[in-house]
């Protein structure tokens, strides 16, 4: 992974490489990264740039042996821990020894893939993996070897804040202090979810959602795309360059996502003055339910991002709405009235608790019923003049 071929975040990059220029490089960093920004690709560029002694700001000039390898990610040096969980093939004791040809596939077509993308790639969208305590044990026998190479060991764990407390404990004296020439890159979405105990430990860099600019870019000149059509799927994709690719290629989740968001809000608006409505609550409700718990949570995260540009277009922040709508019976503008200042933070509270819930293995159909029954309310809410 070479640093030409990640998408801005330039300060990032410029401070890595002169951490290695000047020989003072942190044994323990996280990378805090929304998703779509970067992070999983930078911590791996920035290994090959440590690891092949690559110079110049760029992985070009170093041991070309070394990045040939890189290239198949399968540097002996070079270790990765991510969250697993059981599937077809793997029935117990998940680890992600179990799981490499898998993830380097992953990687290579999906550099800036989420973790959804990733259960996809598993199999296991209707799970929750997570980087349990027997990863903790592989780490630490990978980590006490020499290296095979006589350079650095670097250990990436990608999707760290899915780490569990037992994993953590399990890891928090070798991360504080690791064997001599031992790297540690963390890669987090969440560090609230980090303990803070590891938090402590290692040095943050906090990446930011990619431009309007740097997506525009990346589309015109890596996907050939005019510029009306780049600044629109720019406008659309809130810096995260995995949705941007999605939107490139008209990603069907987005589709089922508008199309459910629709159904609901309606049924929702109905049910207060007709019970019978409630029904219809009861069986989206039930169809949502059906989905994995990740698809469900990354639909809410939608439905609030709905909301937001349902509120800018009530107020007349025109600029700031870049919502299309794809179904040919709902016009934005119209449904825009219904969300102001004295709901938006009770539907955006009511949003994030049932994500709280499904994340953690709650009823999924009760959960949404009810969020349904408290959009109810809110929706008939009245502005106050």
């Amino acid at each position: 992974m070479l640093f030409s071929d990640i998408i801005g975040q330039q300060h990032i990059k410029h401070y890595l490489t002169k951490t290695v220029e000047n020989a003072r490089i942190p044994h323990a960093q996280l990378f805090i990264a929304p998703i779509g920004s970067g992070g999983l690709s930078m911590a791996i560029a920035y290994a090959q740039y440590i690891l092949c002694q690559n110079k110049e700001g760029e992985n070009i000039n170093g041991n070309a042996s070394c990045n040939l390898k890189f290239e198949k990610l399968m540097h002996p040096d070079l270790h990765f821990a991510f969250p697993v969980t059981t599937n077809e093939r793997v029935k117990k004791h998940p680890t992600s020894n179990s799981f490499m040809l898998e993830w380097r596939e992953f990687v290579k077509e999906t550099p800036y893939g989420s973790l959804f993308n990733w259960y996809q790639q598993l199999g296991i969208e209707n799970k929750q993996g997570q980087i349990g305590v027997n990863e903790a044990e592989d780490i630490v026998k990978k980590l006490i070897l020499k290296p095979y190479e006589g350079g650095y060991k670097v250990m990436i764990i990608w999707m760290a804040d899915k780490m569990n407390a037992s994993a953590s404990n399990k890891l928090l004296k070798l991360i504080e202090e690791p064997p001599e020439r031992t790297l540690f890159l963390l890669i987090a979405e969440n560090e609230e979810l980090i303990i803070k105990t590891i938090l402590s430990r290692c040095q943050a860099l906090h990446f930011q959602p990619l431009t309007e600019q740097d997506i525009i870019d990346a589309l015109i000149n890596n996907h050939q795309v005019d510029e009306n059509q780049a600044i629109k799927i720019a406008q659309q994709s809130n810096g995260n360059w995995n949705k941007a690719l999605h939107l490139l290629h008209h990603d069907d989740n987005e589709l089922a996502f508008e199309r459910w968001f629709v159904t609901w809000v309606r049924a929702a608006f109905k049910a207060k003055g007709d019970a019978s409505v409630v029904q219809d609550l009861i069986k989206w409700s039930e169809e949502i339910a059906k989905t994995g718990r990740e698809t469900q949570k990354r639909f809410l995260k939608y439905c609030s991002h709905f909301f937001r540009q349902a509120l800018l277009t009530n107020y007349n922040a025109r600029s700031l709405v870049f919502f299309e709508s794809n179904e040919s019976n709902f016009e934005l503008e119209k449904f825009a009235p219904f969300v102001h200042g004295a709901n938006i933070e009770d539907i955006n509270k009511a949003i994030e608790d049932a994500m709280y819930h499904i994340e953690r293995n709650g009823n999924a159909k009760i959960i949404l019923l009810d969020l349904s029954m408290q959009l109810t309310r809110f929706l008939h809410q009245k502005e106050e003049k």
